[in-house]
């Protein structure tokens, strides 16, 4: 909150500058934007040292610029700022026209400045009055003061008889006037036309003459105006008031017009010169007089160094009863005293103080600090007692606008008597200005002074143009050059022993320091070197020269630096361990809080999950169930299609045997000739496989009708997964099928060729024992109910060592394939009875199975070549050799 308080108070404060310059500013023939009042800001602090508030003074208003201007110089800027940017429903407001239009701004031949945009000055002033918090009501008020100056100026006057007595012309501008004020047109014409005569409580209305008129109307204009720029002040003070926040500590800015001499000097300039010459003497007092007798009442060794007193100049002024001042009030309570009286009495009584020049007609001169400068006493007695007629404020205070009303009420309240053109207030301009002034010098004194001096660097207004003789004029007549040749014999640098032994005694070394602070600061000179006439000791002081202060400050500045960096290393450190400490402590505060909130919610979760372990468990389990129930369902039907197969098989293998039987009885009722004599040993051989296989497909066939009903049940039970292992199974028995088959058919290919080849069996239809031999390849499902058992017996009268050898290879082969199928069943035994679910948990049954699959993969590829193989050498053995063996055994028979 403070922060954007002051922010607001220092930009409030800039904006001040606006406006003052707007009302207060005008263009001279020296300086385009010349102060044409003095003013003293005094810029006020909190207790932290941040601006709290400001208020304005201001003094002696140029007054007379608002209705008279010389050659080639403006009115305020104000006024031109107003006719050249105010909006447009404001001008027609006020009934505006551009400033030629106006006779108070047009008298000087002079409108515009170079490089200056009044319609955007009027722009920034609009801004600067709302940041002010001046409400656009009061905005309007003023613009309209503003506007009816300067209709008032434009209002005309006609002689009406033969003593030249005038009356005001009811035109526009005396109708806009009027209006703006808040008052009757008549009234206007009235108060500006005439002059009551007050006899006793009777009074008399007297007509005026053109020049009294004139000098009517300027009066109420410079009057509106001046009480205008005094409410505007207020206005400002009261936006940036103090408040209950000031301490007292404030300081204090003084801008005041400088020293003025032009070809033309009145009353004006005499104030403002008046004013300088007072300003310098308390430059002088400050920086020559005092600091010379401080040396001497001190003690120091000092030659006197002369300088230019200002002090008769300023007895000239305000001596009594024979100032200038003085006289000037004196001579303007005479009914009849004229300018030129008023001049000839000031060469009767001052022609003998040497700083008073008398000079021909109305003119006096005055020997300045800054010069000598001629004044023309002309229009000396008119300004000074400022009348203002008693009709004149009774119209203000008739108007229906605020301002007016509160212009005229201030006006009464100064004085209780009516005030009449010859009739001069109780106090006059100049003496008010010289209160001011004492006023003024008075707060100088209780302050500590700081001085700025403004050079003109040309007569040209030009920028980077310096001419030489302006410039040392002008450092002569401020009496620089003697404060510089006093600042280079003096002491600039001065210093209380106290204070000096306070701020460097810390620079000595050793422990044997003396505590006398006029022995310090001695011992401290001393220690640094510093030569004895570059400083003087006095009784209470200690005064250095130029340049001294900066060498101990250095030194100073390089001791702070190296102790504050061990301080601040040292505390640091300290700074560091307690941080530690704290970091530890919280570490274990942190790790014990940690600790139980952990210990409470393992509690928690303890007692959540006692809650639903059953329940989860249940869900598990019924998990586990339903994999299981999967997994079995899956080896049911696996082991039905088995069954299916297996069944098959022995139909087949039934009426295999039935036909080889038929063909058995067809071969004993052969003739005896074409019957094969057949072994004993085989007969009986061939007979008990045929009841064996009798025997087992019997036992098939009623095993078969227990595992078809078993498997009708597991169907039932389980066909909702029939289609997840259709495809598995489908692919085993496709593949398993496709084995036998090739076994088979190699089988029975191999004793087809052997029969061929026996002895006395002829070229014809195949052997019964051929058959027979096929039919005992007995086949088992992949369940493993039935074993396949191949006869690996071959009859010994088979001739030929290579037949033998093929039957060895396929018998080989045949072995091959149980054992294989053996290891993949055993293989698949824990995946179908769902014992992989025991396993570790880092077994995939996913894994399991496609690893046995492209195992069984592989071992098929390789099977398959073999098979080809043996198959190839089986035909060629059957076709060539055991055939060209039969038709040899023929041979040998017919023989």
């Amino acid at each position: 909150m403070d922060f954007f308080r002051f922010f607001k108070i220092e930009s409030e404060i800039l904006q001040t500058s606006y406006i003052l310059e707007a009302f207060g500013n005008a263009k001279t023939s020296r300086n385009d934007n010349s102060s044409r009042f003095g003013k003293l800001i005094e810029i006020h602090f909190g207790k932290l040292g941040k601006i709290s508030g400001v208020k304005i003074q201001t003094f002696l208003l140029e007054k007379s610029r608002v209705v008279q201007l010389s050659i080639s110089e403006r009115s305020y800027h104000v006024f031109y700022q107003l006719c050249a940017g105010a909006p447009a429903s404001l001008k027609e407001k006020l009934n505006l026209m551009t400033a030629k239009e106006y006779m108070y701004l047009n008298q000087s031949d002079c409108l515009v400045i170079n490089g200056v945009d009044d319609a955007k000055k009027f722009n920034k002033l609009m801004e600067a009055l709302d940041i002010l918090q001046i409400c656009k009501e009061d905005q309007e008020h003023a613009f309209a003061m503003l506007a009816a100056v300067l209709w008032l100026g434009n209002i005309s006057f006609q002689v009406i008889d033969n003593e030249n007595h005038v009356e005001a012309l009811a035109d526009e501008a005396a109708s806009s006037a009027a209006k703006l004020l808040g008052c009757g047109i008549h009234e206007l014409i009235v108060a500006l036309s005439t002059h009551k005569i007050w006899a006793g409580k009777d009074s008399i209305a007297k007509k005026l003459t053109m020049q009294q008129a004139i000098k009517m109307r300027d009066a109420l204009a410079k009057f509106i105006y001046a009480s205008l720029f005094d409410w505007l002040v207020k206005q400002i003070n009261k936006s940036l008031e103090v408040g209950k926040s000031c301490t007292g500590r404030s300081i204090s800015i003084l801008d005041i017009y400088g020293f003025e001499s032009f070809k033309k000097n009145s009353f004006e300039q005499f104030c403002i010169n008046y004013a300088n010459e007072r300003l310098q003497q308390h430059f002088n007092r400050h920086l020559l007089k005092l600091a010379q007798e401080e040396y001497e009442l001190d003690g120091v060794d000092w030659t006197k160094v002369d300088f230019e007193d200002n002090q008769d100049c300023l007895d000239l002024f305000e001596k009594k009863p024979l100032g200038l001042l003085s006289l000037l009030d004196e001579e303007s309570k005479f009914p009849n005293a004229t300018d030129l009286t008023f001049a000839n009495k000031l060469k009767q009584h001052l022609n003998a103080n040497p700083c008073f020049k008398s000079d021909r007609g109305r003119a006096f001169g005055v020997r300045h600090y800054a010069g000598e400068v001629l004044y023309d006493t002309n229009g000396f007695l008119e300004k000074n007692p400022d009348p203002m007629q008693f009709e004149l404020v009774q119209l203000l205070s008739s108007c229906s606008c605020e301002l007016p009303r509160l212009f005229a009420s201030k006006m009464l309240n100064q004085s209780s008597k009516p005030i009449s053109l010859s009739d001069a207030p109780k106090q006059s301009v100049g003496l008010k200005f010289k209160s001011q002034l004492f006023k003024l010098m008075n707060q100088l004194e209780n302050t500590a002074p700081h001085f700025i001096r403004c050079i003109m660097p040309n007569t040209k207004q030009l920028p980077g143009k310096y001419e030489e003789d302006l410039i040392l004029q002008q450092l002569r007549c401020c009496g620089i050059l003697e404060v510089v040749r006093i600042s280079r014999c003096g002491y600039p640098s001065r210093m209380a022993h106290q204070e000096f032994a306070e701020r460097y005694g810390f620079l000595l070394l050793g422990s044997n320091v003396v505590q006398d602070p006029l022995s310090i600061s001695v011992a401290v000179l001393q220690r640094f070197n510093i030569l004895p006439e570059m400083y003087q000791v006095g009784y209470t002081k200690l005064y250095l020269r130029t340049g001294q202060i900066g060498a101990l400050e250095d030194k100073r500045k390089q001791v702070l630096q190296g102790i504050i960096g061990v301080q601040k290393y040292f505390r640091g450190n300290q700074i560091r361990c307690h941080f530690h400490e704290l970091k530890e402590g919280a570490t274990k505060i942190q790790s014990f809080i940690r600790g139980e909130n952990i210990r409470r919610k393992h509690a928690i979760g303890v007692e959540r999950w006692t809650a639903i372990a059953p329940q989860v468990l249940d869900e598990q389990l019924k998990a586990v169930t339903f994999l299981q129930s999967v997994i079995r369902g899956w080896l049911a039907q696996k082991h039905f299609h088995n069954m299916c197969n297996s069944e098959k098989s022995n139909i087949e293998s039934v009426k295999s045997k039935r036909k080889s039987g038929r063909k058995i009885s067809e071969v004993k009722d052969l003739p005896q000739e074409q019957q094969i004599q057949v072994l004993p040993s085989v007969w009986a051989e061939l007979q008990r496989r045929v009841v064996q296989a009798e025997t087992t497909l019997g036992q098939k066939e009623e095993e078969n009708k227990g595992l078809q009903k078993q498997l009708r049940q597991y169907q039932a039970r389980w066909s909702e997964y029939e289609a997840r292992m259709k495809s598995m199974e489908e692919m085993w028995q496709k593949q398993m099928s496709s084995l036998q088959v090739s076994l088979t058919a190699a089988r029975k290919s191999l004793h087809a060729d052997n029969a061929a080849g026996q002895p006395g069996k002829i070229d014809g239809p195949t052997s019964p024992y051929d058959s027979e031999g096929a039919t005992s390849l007995e086949s088992r499902t992949p369940g493993g109910s039935t074993p396949i058992k191949f006869a690996s017996d071959v009859p010994d009268a088979w001739p030929g060592r290579e037949t033998n050898g093929t039957l060895t290879a396929v018998s080989h082969l045949v072995k091959e394939f149980e054992q294989q199928r053996q290891a993949f069943e055993d293989d698949a035994k824990p995946l179908i009875k769902g014992k992989i679910i025991q396993q570790s948990s880092h077994t995939n049954p996913n894994e399991e199975l496609r690893r046995l699959k492209l195992k069984f993969e592989t071992w098929k590829k390789d099977y398959k070549v073999r098979l080809r193989e043996a198959k190839a050498r089986l035909h060629k053995v059957g076709h060539s050799e055991g055939r060209r063996k039969w038709w040899g055994m023929l041979s040998s028979k017919a023989t």
